[in-house]
């Protein structure tokens, strides 16, 4: 199956697109922000990675969840999310 490419990315110029990405592969949707998975929506709903790099990336996790930072999990539950996901 080939993914579907497309960008989140809410930039004024479609050239930073490249670093909001979104790979759609079996339903799953993967988020990135420049070559750092961030985010994934599952059968379970959207699954965002809390800040733990900068502004650069602030700025596209609140494009993809739209600000909400509650709802942000640390690094452990978003891998241990990840690999439920994966592996079912």
């Amino acid at each position: 199956m080939i993914p579907k490419i497309s960008s989140y990315g809410r930039y004024s110029s479609s050239n930073y697109d490249v670093n909001t990405l979104t790979f759609t592969v079996k339903g799953i949707d993967l988020y990135f922000s420049y070559k750092t998975l961030v985010a994934f929506r599952g059968p379970e709903g959207l699954v965002v990675h809390e800040n733990d790099w900068g502004p650069i990336t602030g700025k596209h996790l609140n494009w993809i969840d739209d600000g909400d930072k509650k709802s942000r999990v640390s690094d452990k539950e978003f891998n241990r999310l990840f690999n439920e996901l994966a592996i079912s």
